[in-house]
């Protein structure tokens, strides 16, 4: 290559990039790697999942059951004939009450988000395919029973992109790993740009050290800038000579986009910020910083924010049943906090929440135990804003609560119904991987129509 001909691929290649950065920014054209955009009218524009990792009893929070009251103590009645119900029958230690207009029961374990029950869906029905913690969690976070698969936060920002320049789509708040780790959250075969970014949320406030990695060893900008134009130039020089490569032009938007959070991520992530009535009202807990991140996160335009209660299973009450009002009670809080802000805002009409596990518990004694063992067969998951209907349940499980009895929504509906509010056909957003065409959804999934409003 002569001057002439590097001083005119290197001047293309500036204006292009100047060209596409500006465009990206009004939204006249979509990030690289993503996919082409809305299939219909949105009912929400973003999605927080409040995940109660390890389990929580779905009889115990919002699915009762007199029935395990009237049978405390003894095995399941013949007469109920019920697949694989089996042990001794253990009625709630907890009182449900009616709540609000809709009248829908709540435990009292959670007083504080049964006031706010009337902007909630509870599904009583949902069932996976996995009692393991993480094979159901991997397939209530990516579709599927096996790693390596995108997971449900990476296919929404890859379908709509994000609403921050200076912020990643996906943000994953966690104060170490649950089980399966970074899997949960892996773009897996999509263009990396959609790979969840993980926050340790730990017991420091101060956002500089919180997220330390993102400052340069040098802190002058106008030094990694320069640093930065030149890494991109000797990409785009690379790439106008060998041809379009996706993973470098993608390591090429994460470097940048790691370049500008330096500024905005420690403004998103100072808690400190908020009144002390809103950080007390939130709590002093992980999981309660993590909540109220959510909601700076939100307001910032994070497509995707995941909050985990904590590492490994925290909700996996095998020995003792009353671990759940102990775990509610750091839970209580931040969810009604979340979404009472998130309405005050005028941002709730238009996000989801979604709360819930990876599975529920079994309505029986746990071996010699006062806990629950794992229930995949049907558990419970709120939702919350987004077009979702408040104040309803829908579907069941049997009298005990051993599985999906009345209108059971597998995973696979649930991940088409969240991705339907967001605009995207669950069978339209697709990516050719390996010689076939994936989604999220792998091949089943439905719309639960009745659940949301404005079914398009």
């Amino acid at each position: 290559m002569n001057r002439r001909q590097a001083l005119k691929n290197l001047g293309s290649g500036f204006g292009l990039l100047s060209l596409a950065h500006l465009l990206a920014r009004t939204g006249l054209v979509r990030e690289a790697g993503a996919a082409p955009g809305l299939h219909f009218p949105a009912r929400a524009k973003r999605m927080v999942y409040l995940c109660l990792n390890g389990g929580p009893s779905h009889v115990d929070t919002f699915d009762p059951k007199p029935m395990l009251a009237k049978y405390d103590g003894q095995t399941v009645p013949e007469s109920m004939k019920l697949e694989n119900a089996k042990g001794i029958l253990m009625k709630s230690p907890f009182r449900f009450q009616r709540h609000g207009q809709s009248g829908l029961e709540v435990s009292e374990i959670f007083p504080k988000l049964a006031r706010l029950i009337d902007d909630c869906c509870v599904v009583r029905s949902m069932h996976g395919d996995s009692s393991g913690h993480g094979i159901s969690l991997l397939q209530m976070n990516s579709g599927h029973l096996t790693a390596g698969h995108p997971s449900m936060g990476s296919w929404i920002t890859y379908g709509l992109g994000s609403d921050n320049h200076n912020l990643p789509g996906f943000i994953v708040l966690c104060p170490g790993l649950p089980v399966m780790g970074a899997q949960l959250w892996t773009s897996g075969f999509l263009p990396a740009i959609h790979q969840g970014a993980h926050l340790r949320n730990r017991d420091e406030l101060d956002p500089a050290k919180l997220i330390h990695y993102i400052q340069g060893a040098r802190p002058d900008h106008q030094e990694q800038r320069r640093q930065l134009d030149l890494l991109s130039r000797l990409n785009r020089l690379d790439m106008s000579r060998e041809g379009e490569n996706a993973e470098l032009e993608t390591s090429i938007q994460s470097m940048e986009l790691a370049f500008r959070m330096q500024t905005e991520a420690l403004d998103a992530f100072d808690v400190r910020k908020e009144s002390q009535a809103t950080r007390d009202r939130y709590g002093d807990g992980y999981f309660s910083r993590g909540c109220l991140m959510a909601r700076r996160l939100l307001e910032r335009g994070v497509r995707v924010v995941q909050v985990f209660f904590g590492n490994r299973n925290p909700w996996d009450s095998h020995a003792n049943i009353f671990d759940q009002r102990d775990l509610a009670a750091l839970s209580d809080g931040p969810i009604a906090s979340l979404i009472g802000d998130l309405k005050t805002l005028g941002l709730l009409e238009d996000t989801i929440v979604m709360v819930g596990g990876e599975f529920g518990r079994l309505p029986t004694r746990d071996g010699v135990y006062y806990g629950r063992g794992h229930n995949n067969r049907g558990f419970t998951v709120l939702l919350a804003g987004g077009g979702f209907r408040g104040g309803m349940a829908y579907g069941a499980t049997d009298d005990f609560g051993f599985a999906a009895a009345d209108k059971p929504v597998h995973m696979h509906d649930l991940h088409a119904t969240l991705l339907h509010q967001l605009g995207l056909d669950h069978t339209k957003l697709t990516f050719r991987h390996s010689g076939r065409d994936f989604r999220l959804t792998d091949v089943g999934g439905k719309v639960v129509k009745e659940i949301v409003t404005g079914v398009g």
